[in-house]
């Protein structure tokens, strides 16, 4: 019952503040003024929300690549009239969250962009910008889940930009016809997310923002998200200066050839499937959004039922133009952008699901071999762990995410860049259990949401230590956007975050004080050695051809 009740009150917090009416809240971007929101709740900010980065992605521009935006359509269309942009737009549409829900929530015009700011601030205030891209497995996600008003509120001194980008099968079908981009393109997600960077080198100064000081950042496939853009082949623009990449999604990137299943099969179920791809896809614009969405989650539970070791997922593919290689074979050979980073994972988190490590294995990396599952397995003796659980979580967690640290850690340190690494520590303050699992941090970053199906989400109001740990996390994450230091303005009570080299692996340990009554005084945060997953990251590494990642 006080749970419903913290939710109902933070969800009356969220949606039902008062809307302060300013002009100082209007920004002109030359091609079109937008209303931004104030609100009594956060009078120091000012939300601009669903600003387009992007020409509709509708009609024969389903399954394309992003069109930049048309800046004089848009200034046509607003007949001289400033535009409201205070209430969040229609999300992009959803997949499904998990085996027996439904997706289908949204809209197939969202290459949108919320844009949060201090208030009062000037165009020339030249403010270091962070850019989020959310996660949700390329499936699902609504940014409207993770707002940053409290972080603006903190911390008035930045431009926060938040992200979105096409889903599923809009933003991720494949098949080898797309290769020479007659019939369609592929990774068009992905490409969404740059074209959202592009807008915000064009545009953000006009927010008070500085193009050449932009940190992107992401959690699960927003953290996925986040190393594909540092090994990118995406041009010679510099498109940002910094990355925080959280909880590293480490899925495969199939082949189109590998995907090539799960594009007949939507193409079946949707009634459009032709011996000509020009015809299947010509069939597959013209289809319903509802239809398209009903098939993408009917053709994904059916492979997966099938072949529970296959490639049912619609996911970035390596495409031999701006993927050219495997993340973690780019990495380890130097073919990354040398900007500053933060990686990091939670301490108890997988993403690889199964009755023992061999199936969980198998069942996200399906061309992984018996060898394979060997190395794995013999790389986390039984002998080492407390408990067969705790080997699988250790073993499956590894391999799905947390390897992610130490290979792009270790990678950067050789490379003589900056890198700091984390283990979150704090579990989600829903959660009955004392396990940090994935996307724990989430729940603190931003107040306490909790995200279920379809773009929705319920937010907890936070306890008073629980926004003390928040405030400590969002310093640190804003110092290295500030400064590309989580240091530099960090929180007094905060400890100082050591870099992480070969010759001393430091790694913070983010956790709420476990002393409530002295938490205002002190953290509970504090740096160990982070050795204990070299070895094995080592071996996960080494399966790059096999795991795809």
């Amino acid at each position: 019952m006080l749970l419903i009740l913290a939710a109902c009150a933070a969800f009356l917090q969220y949606h039902f503040t008062v809307s302060i009416k300013n002009d100082a809240a209007v920004v002109d971007l030359g091609y079109a003024k937008y209303l931004g929101n104030q609100t009594t709740t956060w009078p120091n900010v000012v939300s601009y929300l669903g600003l387009p980065y992007a020409e509709p992605p509708v009609g024969n521009q389903r399954f394309r690549s992003p069109l930049p935006l048309n800046m004089t359509r848009v200034a046509d269309e607003a007949t001289g009239q400033i535009i409201d942009a205070r209430s969040y737009p229609e999300f992009c549409i959803q997949g499904k969250l998990g085996r027996g829900d439904h997706g289908g929530a949204g809209s197939e015009d969202c290459l949108k962009v919320n844009v949060y700011t201090p208030v009062g601030v000037k165009s020339n205030a030249k403010l270091p910008v962070l850019v989020y891209i959310h996660g949700g497995g390329y499936v699902f996600g609504n940014p409207a889940n993770w707002p940053f008003e409290h972080w603006i509120q903190q911390s008035p001194n930045v431009v926060i930009v938040s992200v979105y980008y096409r889903l599923d099968s809009l933003g991720f079908l494949a098949t080898p016809e797309f290769a020479d981009g007659s019939v369609g393109d592929f990774n068009a997600g992905f490409w969404d997310q740059i074209e959202a960077l592009r807008w915000v080198q064009k545009h953000i100064g006009k927010f008070g923002g500085d193009p050449t000081k932009v940190t992107i950042n992401g959690e699960s496939a927003g953290g996925s998200s986040i190393e594909l853009h540092l090994v990118a082949r995406s041009g010679k623009e510099k498109l940002f200066r910094g990355a925080i990449a959280q909880s590293v999604f480490r899925t495969p990137l199939p082949t189109p050839q590998q995907q090539e299943p799960l594009f007949s099969a939507l193409a079946t179920q949707v009634g459009c499937r032709s011996a000509n791809v020009t015809d299947t896809m010509a069939c597959l614009r013209s289809a319903s959004i509802s239809a398209l969405a009903i098939a993408q989650d009917n053709v994904t539970e059916a492979l997966w039922v099938a072949t529970p070791s296959g490639y049912h997922a619609f996911r970035p593919v390596i495409d031999k133009n701006v993927f050219v290689d495997f993340p973690t074979r780019l990495i380890a050979s130097g073919a990354f952008k040398n900007v500053p980073l933060i990686v990091g994972a939670t301490s108890n988190e997988t993403l690889a699901n199964g009755a023992d490590i061999a199936s969980a294995a198998r069942s996200f990396f399906p061309s992984l071999t018996d060898d394979g599952v060997q190395a794995i397995e013999e790389a986390y003796p039984i002998s080492s762990f407390a408990s067969e659980e705790l080997r699988q979580e250790t073993a499956t967690g590894d391999i799905s995410v947390r390897c992610a640290r130490s290979i792009l850690a270790s990678a950067w340190d050789a490379a003589h860049v900056d890198v700091w690494t984390y283990r979150y520590n704090q579990p989600d303050g829903t959660s009955h259990s004392p396990a940090a699992a994935h996307a724990a941090e989430n729940y603190m970053m931003f107040r306490g949401t909790h995200t279920g199906v379809n773009g929705t989400t319920t937010f907890f109001a936070l306890n008073p230590s629980e926004v003390t740990f928040s405030e400590e996390l969002i310093a640190y994450w804003l110092s290295f956007v500030r400064e590309l230091d989580p240091n530099s303005h960090k929180l007094a009570r905060s400890p100082i975050w050591g870099q992480y080299t070969s010759e001393k692996r430091n790694r913070i340990v983010l956790n709420a004080a476990s002393d409530r009554s002295n938490v205002i005084k002190i953290g509970g945060s504090h740096v160990e050695l982070g050795d204990d997953e070299l070895e094995r990251c080592r071996v996960a590494a080494s399966l790059v051809e096999q795991m795809q990642n």
